[in-house]
C-alpha cells in the first residue's frame, strides 16, 4: 500500500493534523509526518516533493496557516495528488489560508478541504489510494454504511420523541 505524507508548515499546526493521522490510523494507511515550510525550508520541501513518488507515497497532505503556500509549493514539484488543509490562525480566522490554498494556477492543482479539515483531508487521501486498493475501498464502504445507519438511528429517536 502506498503511504501518505502529512506535512505541516509549523509544529503549531500539529493539533490540527493529528486528526488526519488518527483517520489514517483508523484505515490502516501508513504515513509519514514532517514539518517543512514553503518559506523557511523551501529546498527541503522541494526535495521531499521531488522524491515522494520514488519513496512510496500515493498522496500528500499539506497543512499551513496564514500565507499557506506549502501545498502549492509541494504541488509544484510533484505529480502526486496534493491535498491542502488551510489552518485557522489568530488573524483572519483562516480565510487567508483558505484563499492561499484554494487559488492555485491552472496546471498545478491542490485539492482543498475546509479550514482545519484534517479528517476530511485524510479521508480524501484514503479514497485516492482506494482507487487501486479493493480492501481499502471495501473499508470505506463499510464506514459509510455504518455512518448512514447511525444517522438513521438518530432520525428514528428524534421522530419518536417529536412526531405526534
Amino acid at each position: 500500500m502506498k503511504k501518505v505524507a502529512v506535512i505541516m508548515g509549523s509544529d503549531s499546526d500539529l493539533p490540527v493534523v493529528e486528526k488526519a493521522m488518527k483517520t489514517l490510523d483508523e484505515y490502516g494507511v501508513p504515513y509519514e509526518v514532517h514539518v517543512f515550510s514553503a518559506h523557511r525550508t523551501p529546498v527541503q520541501a522541494r526535495d521531499f516533493a521531488l522524491g515522494a513518488r520514488d519513496n512510496g507515497f500515493g498522496a500528500l497532505i499539506c497543512a499551513a496557516g496564514k500565507a499557506a503556500h506549502l501545498a502549492g509549493a509541494i504541488a509544484a514539484n510533484t505529480t502526486l495528488p496534493v491535498i491542502g488543509i488551510p489552518v485557522k490562525s489568530s488573524t483572519l480566522d483562516g480565510l487567508d489560508a483558505l484563499l492561499s490554498t484554494v487559488q492555485m494556477p491552472s496546471g498545478i492543482p491542490v485539492a482543498t478541504v475546509a479550514i482545519d479539515g484534517a479528517a476530511n483531508a485524510a479521508l480524501l487521501a484514503v479514497e485516492m489510494l482506494a482507487v487501486s486498493d479493493e480492501e481499502l475501498a471495501a473499508k470505506l464502504g463499510e464506514v459509510r454504511a455504518a455512518n448512514a445507519e447511525a444517522v438513521l438511528e438518530k432520525d428514528k429517536a428524534v421522530a419518536e420523541k417529536y412526531n405526534k
